[in-house]
């Protein structure tokens, strides 16, 4: 590593239940062996400085549910619009900052519900030619399973279906279950797995997330 390599910023806290310090390992890893230089931060006060979130190559919300102030809303949103990867997954930034409208329109997604709870599903991959899912297949994972609000106008890399067994009415129901999508020049991507640091132990998912962190920042596709 050098010091021009690429910087990466993990921010990591919120509720303790997605264990946000154990997956800011496992994430630092996956980054640092790509070649990015990474900063591992357990407070918000970093975002305050809009300067220096421009920076970073990639910043990886890892912050589940938590609050945003106005400014730090904003510096965050300016950043990734300036140029700045985000990427992340489940929880830590599908389900962070709930107030915050504008945080959820960049990401391009927010947390419902996951009903019933931890349980096995099937991921299937649908945009099989984008560098992120290029090569991969699709596979189950015992996990919470995301229904979200998605937006439309993001390119969608795989989905999950629903049954019935919990909630009758989304028996058949096809979320998003990973996708990518443009906030002014940076790129987000997204994925709802990742509810425990051990799914990392699925190599699909390990490679999935990977490669997706990767894109955000430019270091793929």
């Amino acid at each position: 590593m050098t010091a021009t390599s690429p910087r990466a910023l993990i921010v990591s806290g919120g509720w303790p239940g997605h264990q946000p310090h154990q997956f800011a390992e496992v994430i630092c890893g996956m980054l640092e062996s790509a070649g990015l230089q990474v900063t591992v931060a357990d407070t918000l006060e970093i975002l305050d400085d809009a300067d220096t979130l421009r920076d970073y190559a990639l910043i990886v919300p890892n912050w589940t549910m938590g609050r945003l102030s106005g400014d730090q809303s904003r510096h965050l949103r300016a950043a990734v619009e300036a140029g700045t990867g985000l990427g992340g997954f489940h929880g830590g930034m599908g389900d962070a900052f709930r107030e915050d409208t504008d945080y959820q329109f960049m990401v391009g997604g927010q947390f419902v519900a996951h009903p019933g709870g931890i349980r096995r599903y099937q991921v299937d991959l649908t945009a099989t030619s984008h560098p992120i899912t290029h090569g991969l297949s699709g596979f189950e994972i015992e996990s919470e399973q995301y229904y979200m609000h998605v937006d439309p106008s993001n390119t969608v890399l795989a989905t999950t279906t629903f049954g019935g067994e919990h909630v009758a009415w989304i028996e058949g129901t096809v979320i998003p279950a990973a996708w990518v999508r443009p906030y002014g020049k940076g790129r987000v991507f997204y994925s709802s797995v990742g509810h425990d640091p051990r799914e990392f132990a699925h190599p699909t998912v390990a490679e999935l997330h990977r490669r997706g962190l990767l894109w955000a920042a430019r270091r793929l596709g």
